[in-house]
């Protein structure tokens, strides 16, 4: 990606005007590519069909958002909205205080490409200005339309229908599927895997993360995994673009830990992951099932961390409020027309757009 002056502005992205955030980042992706693997082999034991179906709790989408979408295009490929929400509710309220209703902290498109062997993958980052289209809300009636919304307000008023609407009408996609993930069952899922091995090129130490890293390699449990993607003071410009660096990272050596560890060979340890990944996720109501969840693993099961290709969305920062960031609207464009066309991302898309100064922190 290319680089753009902060102007000077510490923590450009998270100013010192509102209160630090702790949200999960970069989970909801991670989760999913596990249990992609562990659900195929989870698939073929009859008996446990009852016991994790159970565990899964849907979103219709299709309903909720009607025919007013963009065109689904047949070509083989597979486009899927992966968010993570920063609610405190529940278990999760030991990761923070909840300022109300849940955002979508954490927006990934996957584009899976035709033929299953090759993926490109999207970060939106939280604080986008855009177009809130209109939503229906979660407690009724309707959210109207809004100019300079930042993105992750869009689940906030409306859900993941609102979230979903969002992002087709940003890039002109239609989404097949969704994914959601929260914070207890990212770190359950990291556990039950043994960790993740890492190597940090630099010390990282971010208090608000409860993170302490030296430099070195590192096999890291569910919380020290949940505070590397949740860190934002201790690299790069201590901004969410940062953030997102050390995410994409994180979830390329957590695709390599699955199939080093080969889950698939130990039923122990497959039924320990299938059972704490279908807890932990949240997909659409075509996802409803360990059935359809490993129709889907099927087909990704042979992708590995070298054949993702991940960017973040072109963005930089906005004039008017350093703390947010805006799309580069003709780059950004050049990346939604290359997924729609099942086209890899051209390099030009991303040159000399905002990044956070973190690509090279995590191996």
């Amino acid at each position: 990606m290319g680089e753009q002056d902060t102007g000077g502005i510490p923590g450009a992205g998270d100013g010192p005007d509102r209160p630090p955030r702790t949200a999960g980042r970069g989970l909801a992706l991670a989760v999913w590519s596990v249990a992609a693997l562990l659900v195929l082999g989870a698939g073929g034991a009859g008996f446990a069909y009852l016991k994790l179906d159970g565990n899964i709790e849907a979103v219709d989408i299709n309903t909720q958002l009607g025919d007013d979408r963009p065109v689904e295009i047949q070509d083989g490929s597979l486009d899927i909205l992966v968010l993570g929400s920063d609610s405190r509710s529940g278990a999760n309220r030991a990761y923070g205080r909840d300022e109300g209703a849940a955002r979508s902290d954490t927006a990934m498109v996957v584009h899976i490409h035709e033929g299953r062997k090759k993926a490109s993958v999207v970060s939106i980052p939280r604080d986008t200005l855009i177009t809130r289209p209109e939503c229906a809300r979660r407690d009724g009636g309707s959210e109207p339309a809004a100019y300079r919304a930042m993105f992750n307000t869009a689940y906030e008023v409306g859900g993941p229908a609102c979230a979903v609407k969002t992002v087709e009408q940003m890039s002109g996609i239609r989404m097949d599927h969704y994914i959601e993930v929260d914070f207890t069952g990212f770190t359950k899922l990291i556990d039950e895997l043994g960790g993740v091995e890492i190597t940090t090129t630099r010390p990282i130490k971010d208090g608000a993360s409860h993170l302490d890293l030296a430099a070195g390699t590192h096999t890291l449990d569910g919380e020290q995994a949940l505070g590397l993607v949740r860190t934002r003071k201790g690299v790069g410009d201590q901004s969410d673009l940062g953030r997102i660096q050390l995410q994409q990272a994180f979830v390329k050596a957590l695709i390599e830990q699955v199939q080093r560890v080969g889950v698939l060979t130990s039923p122990q340890k497959l039924w320990g992951l299938a059972d704490t990944a279908t807890k932990a996720i949240t997909p659409d109501s075509e996802l409803d099932s360990v059935k359809e969840l490993a129709g889907l693993a099927r087909g990704l099961s042979g992708l590995g961390a070298d054949d993702i290709h991940m960017i973040t969305m072109p963005v930089q920062y906005d004039v008017i409020d350093r703390n947010r960031v805006v799309p580069v609207d003709a780059q950004a464009q050049q990346v939604w027309q290359a997924l729609r066309q099942d086209l890899p991302i051209p390099a030009a898309a991303t040159r000399d757009t905002a990044t956070g100064h973190a690509a090279d922190v995590v191996r």
